[in-house]
């Protein structure tokens, strides 16, 4: 792993486990995370086996592994944020989903040190985990060893142009409208919960391009392209013909160029070979 690498992990583990305790609290109430989600979500039934064995990244406090659990996977769920990994054990448990949810604190960039290394029906990363690496390149590298032949690859990434943050141009934001332009080697500066660390923006090309070949292309959709971003707070609540209209215009689209690569995010799907 590259010295930056080790760096920014220390601080992004850091950060995100000082907003563990509170991070669910985002997410309730909020109309678009909830319409993220559940594009998202069924995204990955698509495409998936009924039942099967998922390695979730950057799994955070486990409000995806607890929705596979109770559709009948198995899940094991990693990441490098301690606190993150504690309100998994802790969510698991309440929701008594406990022997279908193992956890284990582990980098993406360090997947040969699974305890737990499958094969797996189902490798999957939301909500830009993958962005906190230089190192992307890598991290595909080594995916196919934990995926069964015909199994799945799906990672929700940000890419490096999002239509609604070019527009903050001219609300004056430049700082936020061009970030993602920025250098591609030494990443964009962010922050959360005071602790500061570094991202990556990658496009759709990009991953293609550095995913192992025995890897085929399964579907590629912009997710908040037409929609608002989920941090332009209460944007649904405030207008909901709005929102509504906006949505439609989004799920005709999502696959359709531009709009697939534009967006707040992009979801990519893989199917292994064989």
């Amino acid at each position: 792993m590259k010295p930056l690498d080790i760096i920014n992990e220390v601080e992004a583990a850091k950060a995100f486990s000082r907003q563990s305790p509170v991070f669910d609290e985002y997410d309730a109430g909020n109309t678009i995370i909830r319409y993220k989600r559940e594009r998202v979500r069924e995204h990955v039934l698509r495409h998936m086996p009924v039942r099967g064995a998922i390695l979730e990244l950057n799994s955070g406090t486990g409000e995806d592994a607890a929705f596979f659990a109770r559709k009948g996977y198995r899940v094991h769920a990693t990441d490098i944020a301690m606190g993150m990994q504690q309100q998994l054990r802790e969510k698991m448990q309440r929701l008594g989903l406990t022997e279908r949810v193992s956890t284990e604190l582990c980098s993406y960039n360090s997947l040969d040190l699974l305890r737990e290394r499958g094969p797996y029906d189902l490798v999957f990363s939301n909500f830009a985990g993958l962005n906190c690496t230089s190192s992307l390149d890598k991290v595909l590298g080594s995916l196919s060893p934990l995926v069964k032949p015909g199994g799945q690859v799906t990672m929700v990434i940000l890419p490096r142009v999002c239509l609604w943050e070019l527009l903050l141009v001219f609300r004056g934001k430049f700082r936020t409208a061009l970030r993602r332009l920025g250098s591609p080697v030494r990443g964009a500066r962010s922050h959360v919960e005071g602790v500061y660390f570094r991202c990556w923006y990658y496009s759709p090309s990009y991953v293609r391009r550095h995913m192992p070949k025995d890897f085929e292309l399964l579907g590629l959709e912009g997710l908040c392209t037409i929609v608002p971003p989920s941090y332009i707070e209460q944007f649904a609540e405030k207008r909901p013909g709005l929102y509504g209209w906006l949505r439609g215009l989004e799920d005709r689209w999502k696959a359709s160029w531009p709009w697939r690569e534009i967006g707040d995010y992009y979801i990519i799907s893989f199917r292994k070979k064989g």
